[in-house]
Formats: C-alpha cells, structure tokens, sequence
C-alpha cells in the first residue's frame, strides 16, 4: 500500500509560501525608509537670531520659518535650516542661497533690481514696510498729519530723509525700532516713524498691545516680501506658487501671531534717496529688516585723521576703497564711517584699546572671526589687499578713549 503525501506536500506548500510572504513584508518594511530618505528635505535659510521673522528656538521660530514649516508640509517634504546672520544683505543671499546651502529664502524684496537676474521670486505673500506708531485713536493721515509733533525717526532711512525739508516737524533721532518704541513709552516722542514688523511684535511682547501702528507705503518706505530661489530653481518655485494660495489663512493668522502691521496703509510722498553706503532700516536676507546701529550725526566726536605711531598717512585712494567695502558690508554693525556710540564695538577705539598690537589684532580678526561674539570669518570673502585698505580707513577715524 502506497503512503499518502498528499496533506505533507500541501502543509510544506504552505509554509514555503507564508516564509514568501513573510519575506516579501520584510522587504517592503526594511525599503520603506529607504524611500522615505530619498525625499529631499526643503532647505530654507533664516538667521537664528531675527524675531519676529525667523529663530532657532523651536518655541518660537518666527513668521518666515514657521512660513517654511507650512511650505514644506504642502510640499511633503521634511524641512532642513541653514542658519546665517541676515544683516549681512545681498552677501548672505550669495553665500547661503547662490551658494547652494539652501534651497530657497523667505522675506526677501520682490523687485526685479534686487540681485539682477541671479535670483527669482515666488509670488508675494505679504507687505512690509515703515509704520506709524502712536497711542491708540490718533489718526494721521499723511505727512501733515505729523505736523508739530515729536516724531521719532532710525537714523539714515527713508523716513527721516522724508521728514528732513519739514521744519514744522520735530525729528528724534533714534538708532533702532526697540530706541524709537522706547522715547514712545519715555514721552519723548509722540509717533515713532519706524520699521513695522518689529515695531508690532515689541507692541505685542514688550508693551501690552497699548500702541496702534499703521503701515505706510510710499516710495522707499513699504515692499512686497516674496519668496527667493536661485535663478535655476524655477520648478520649486513653481510648486511653491501652486501651493502659496492654500496658506494665505496660515500666513493672515501667523502674521496676527507676531504682531505684523495690518490694515489700510497709510500713503506718503516720496522721500529724497538715502546716500549710498548707508543703511536704510531694509535688509536684503531672510529677514528685511536691517537697522544702523549708528549715532546721529549731531553726536559729538573726537576722531582724529592718524594714529601715533604710523610712519606715513595712508594713500587717499586706499582709504577711499576701504571706507566703500566698510561702509557697504560692516556698517550694520560698527556705524556708517564707524561712527557707533556701542563702545565694545566701536572702532575708532581700536589703537586706545590695543596700542601697537592693533595690526595684529584686526589682522586675525577679519580672518577667523569673533564667532562666539556675532563676528564672522571673512578671509574667503576678501582679498588681503582689501583688508589693507580697510585698515588704512580704520587708521584714519581713530580716537583717543573718551573715559
């Protein structure tokens, strides 16, 4: 008699197959974050340090990156930072967004002469700019509507070049938004003429919303803020644009979240051009906020035109070179002409401060940096021969320690 296999052939049959099957799951398990890896993060670049606009603090990221955040959900993308100081103007757009860190900078002028045709822009999402600052109920329609008040203005933009010719006009001249909210709150001055973003979100976390702030629009003093892209990045700027209209209710709400000015903006003339090599209270990185952190031109100085100790007075030239680099990317931080009233950061101290070693110590300053200070590297940005020329203008503002 003839044993039956039949129900072994059938029970190994099946265990061959569920060993498949089972194999065939683990593949698909051990493959799926391998596809999940193969997605590219969105790269956006911010300044850590820049509110309301962007931040590293998890608890507190800013409108551009929580924008980013939003952006990067639409695009089923997961999301990656490239952090990088914004005061640094169009530079920071060179070096992080042409450079290929980024992929794309949130909060930059949309403006066909802002960096030529290197960079293109999304469509704009919302509107920045110069605002009024008052206690609430005023109502100032204009530049007349300032007419015999205390008008507190940022040294070296837009708006105290447009109240400049107005004699019926008291100017206070103040070096940032925090100074012009604080002579505001002081009652020294009765409207601040001031950067808008940052005015609302200090009336919002530093003045209990007790202020009202109407944005302003005139020539110089408001702009479309759009999202920027490397001139070879027009289909990622073309999915952004897609989905730019689904999050018009998160920007409304997170505009409101950060204090940003909204409502009827209120229209000025058009104010004299700033001269060049000044800054103008509008920065061109992820944040379009930049303020001169400079005295007013009033303020009483002693700089002299040389240093004890240098054999010969630097070339008229060299000086002039070096004043033009200083002035168009250090200003920001050390003062137009270096005139800074923030004696750590002044430089016409810098021989008081290190006698004979001041050479050495600029030397290896701009080179490597003062990182832990907010002083980047700037040895692949310059030339030595610039940095000569940097230094002969430095020579020549020098001032003895007024203690």
């Amino acid at each position: 008699m003839r044993p039956n296999h039949s129900g072994t052939g059938t029970s190994r049959n099946r265990a061959i197959s569920g060993l498949l099957a089972c194999v065939a799951a683990a593949s698909v398990v051990s493959a799926s974050p391998l596809r999940a890896e193969e997605v590219p993060p969105f790269r956006l670049c911010a300044d850590p340090t820049n509110l309301p606009f962007s931040s590293d603090s998890p608890s507190q990221p800013g409108f551009y990156v929580e924008i980013g955040q939003a952006l990067a959900q639409a695009l089923g993308r997961p999301i990656a930072y490239d952090w990088y100081k914004s005061y640094f103007g169009k530079r920071t757009v060179r070096v992080t967004l042409l450079g290929k860190q980024c992929d794309a900078m949130i909060g930059l002028p949309r403006s066909e002469d802002f960096m030529g045709p290197a960079v293109i822009f999304s469509s704009a999402f919302a509107r920045e700019g110069y605002a009024l600052v008052a206690a609430k109920g005023q109502v100032i329609g204009g530049v007349d509507g300032l007419r015999g008040k205390r008008v507190a203005v940022q040294f070296a933009s837009t708006p105290q070049n447009l109240l400049a010719s107005r004699d019926d006009i008291q100017k206070v001249t103040v070096l940032s938004p925090e100074e012009g909210m604080q002579a505001l709150e002081q009652g020294k001055a009765d409207v601040a003429f001031i950067w808008g973003p940052v005015a609302g979100w200090l009336n919002k976390t530093s003045y209990d919303d007790r202020y009202q702030i109407q944005l302003t629009e005139g020539e110089g003093l408001s702009w479309d803020a759009a999202i920027g892209f490397a001139k070879t990045s027009t289909e990622l700027r073309d999915r952004v644009d897609a989905v730019l209209p689904q999050l018009q209710k998160t920007i409304s709400e997170l505009a409101v979240k950060y204090g940003l000015p909204t409502g009827q903006p209120v229209r000025f003339g058009a104010a004299q051009p700033v001269p060049a090599g000044t800054t103008t209270g509008m920065g061109t990185g992820p944040s379009v906020v930049q303020v001169a952190n400079v005295v007013a031109t009033e303020a009483k100085g002693d700089v002299k035109g040389d240093v004890k100790g240098d054999a010969s007075a630097p070339n008229a030239e060299i000086v002039g070179a070096g004043k033009e680099i200083f002035n168009g990317t250090c200003a920001h931080c050390h003062g137009p002409d270096a005139v800074q009233s923030e004696r750590k950061i002044d430089l016409r101290l810098l021989h008081h401060r290190y006698g004979d070693d001041m050479r050495d110590t600029f030397w290896k300053t701009v080179h490597e940096g003062r990182p832990s200070k907010g002083m980047p590297a700037w040895k692949e940005v310059f030339t030595d021969e610039q940095f000569d020329s940097i230094y002969s203008f430095l020579l020549t503002v020098q001032a003895e320690s007024n203690d």
